[in-house]
């Protein structure tokens, strides 16, 4: 978190916290895990947030989540506990999830919006299908079947466990102290495309005596439809409708703007390589001859027009440092820091492991951030309880389960699980140790500059280069750090990888091994 308590917190700066929540274990744990198991940390970890209080969501309450099976989708409903008459409908942005990455890239295809009684409106495959199964999907209504009503929200409400979002909805806005409720509906990248079809969708349905007034808040959101789609959005009734989008983010301007990107980025860069030129004209095609359109929000608000936001650690002009750079841009971390909100805790990150090879029984210690008690740790696909975690939540212990091969090591906890990083990795058998460049010191320099390579693996006699051309006075300091001088600049060089190879193991190039040639 970044900041003291916010006494009055925007629509904008709450629905966009919301929104980054919903990403709260949006993995299933590496070594396997049901849909329920994943489906309960889910709502352990929302509301473990939603009971942060320096958070623009403080005061507020899950009320009822769902997870797709596939676990492409998740949406959740929360209400503020002070205030029955405010509720959120908040949908899940984009995961590493094959059925999710479909649901953004299949744009050549439209279909009609039909939901709500239309038929003369069109949106793209993609999107009916998230939408789809938003609307769709059961969720529950508390983190245990076997125990209703422990850890769940308004105690007044009778939503059932297996309710669909809008059964749930209806139950919620029920309740006694309901009037005229506000009910937001949010999301963050693909969550606010899935919001801008939810939102019409619920709006067009018949809500009883308790009629509610609908507030469309989206962050960072592709484009769902044609213009038709367009126009009937702007077309409703909405409270509020607000669509947030960072000048350099490249997600919210598919489909409908693919070539300014070719331009990005500004000084200090990352400019576009001709590789990235390609890849964002080849994505383009996918959307064929279809013309996508963004409503036009009755508040479209663009910020980092100045690109003052940015992450300084990728500003080479390679393909590594520019699609880092877009990942930036698009976080929910870099949303909400543009709100001048404070963001969530982040879910566990692994840093190094130590020792990274051996055999099971082998004892490692695991350092990142994030770690709590309740983690879990896997080596690859197999389960292992840690020994010990240190309350600072940056160091966990571990008896290697039996294994083989390579494999990552990952924490698992109810925020979620760690990515997998070459220098979290673990080697069975004997091997050698997973050869990794975390860091070069200094990133830049003229021929003959001596740099200091840090990362994990390295062995003495191990063979340092650029681009095949070996590195002058390589000096071997430790298992976590190599010296050397770079050779002379060949005339295509500018920004290169500098790699080390033990044996037949060669570092993976990343935007962390990278040396600029100036003067």
């Amino acid at each position: 978190m970044t900041k003291a308590p916010q006494s009055d917190p925007t629509p904008a700066q709450l629905t966009m916290t919301l929104s980054a929540i919903a990403a709260t274990a949006a993995t299933p744990r590496p070594s396997g895990e049901t849909l329920q198991a994943q489906t309960r940390r889910a709502w352990l970890g929302i509301t473990a947030q939603l009971g942060i209080a320096a958070l623009a969501t403080r005061g507020w309450q899950l009320e009822w989540l769902a997870l797709s099976p596939d676990n492409a989708n998740l949406a959740y409903i929360a209400s503020k506990s002070d205030d029955p008459n405010q509720i959120a409908v908040v949908v899940r942005g984009t995961i590493s999830h094959p059925v999710d990455m479909m649901e953004d890239l299949d744009v050549g295809t439209v279909v009609p919006f039909t939901a709500g009684g239309l038929s003369n409106v069109a949106v793209s495959a993609g999107a009916m299908a998230a939408f789809t199964q938003i609307a769709t999907v059961r969720g529950i209504n508390s983190p245990s079947d076997e125990a209703p009503g422990g850890e769940r929200g308004r105690p007044d409400t009778a939503i059932p466990s297996d309710a669909t979002l809008t059964q749930a909805l209806g139950s919620l806005m029920a309740g006694p102290a309901i009037s005229q409720p506000m009910v937001y509906v949010t999301g963050h990248s693909l969550g606010g495309c899935i919001a801008t079809t939810l939102a019409t969708y619920l709006q067009a349905q018949t809500w009883g005596t308790n009629k509610p007034q609908f507030a469309l808040l989206t962050f960072a959101a592709p484009t769902a439809g044609l213009k038709s789609f367009a126009d009937y959005v702007d077309s409703r009734p909405w409270s509020l409708h607000e669509r947030w989008v960072n000048h350099y983010d490249v997600v919210p301007r598919a489909w409908s703007d693919l070539t300014t990107p070719k331009g990005w980025y500004p000084a200090p860069g990352p400019v576009a390589t001709p590789e990235v030129k390609g890849l964002l004209g080849g994505i383009d095609l996918l959307r064929k001859d279809n013309v996508y359109v963004q409503p036009r929000a009755t508040s479209a608000r663009t910020v980092n027009d100045d690109y003052k936001a940015y992450n300084s650690m990728l500003v080479n002009e390679t393909t590594a440092d520019f699609l880092g750079q877009v990942a930036f841009q698009h976080a929910n971390a870099t949303y909400l820091k543009l709100l001048d909100t404070p963001v969530p805790p982040a879910q566990p990150e692994v840093t190094a492991v130590n020792p990274t090879a051996g055999q099971g029984g082998t004892s490692v210690t695991i350092t990142g951030s994030g770690f709590s008690g309740d983690s879990l740790v896997d080596f690859g696909p197999i389960p292992c309880v840690p020994d010990s975690i240190d309350p600072s939540g940056k160091l966990i212990t571990a008896t290697v389960p039996d294994g083989h091969g390579i494999v990552d090591v990952r924490v698992t906890n109810n925020l979620g699980t760690s990515p997998a990083v070459p220098l979290g990795q673990f080697a069975y058998d004997g091997g050698p140790a997973p050869v990794v460049v975390s860091s070069i010191n200094p990133r830049s320099g003229k021929a003959e500059t001596p740099v200091t390579i840090n990362g994990s693996g390295f062995a003495p006699g191990a063979a340092v280069r650029i681009k095949g051309v070996a590195l002058s006075g390589v000096t071997y300091v430790s298992s976590t750090q190599i010296t050397a001088k770079v050779p002379l600049r060949r005339p295509e060089w500018k920004t290169v990888d500098i790699t080390v190879t033990v044996g037949v193991a060669t570092s993976p190039t990343s935007p962390a091994d990278e040396f600029t040639y100036v003067g």
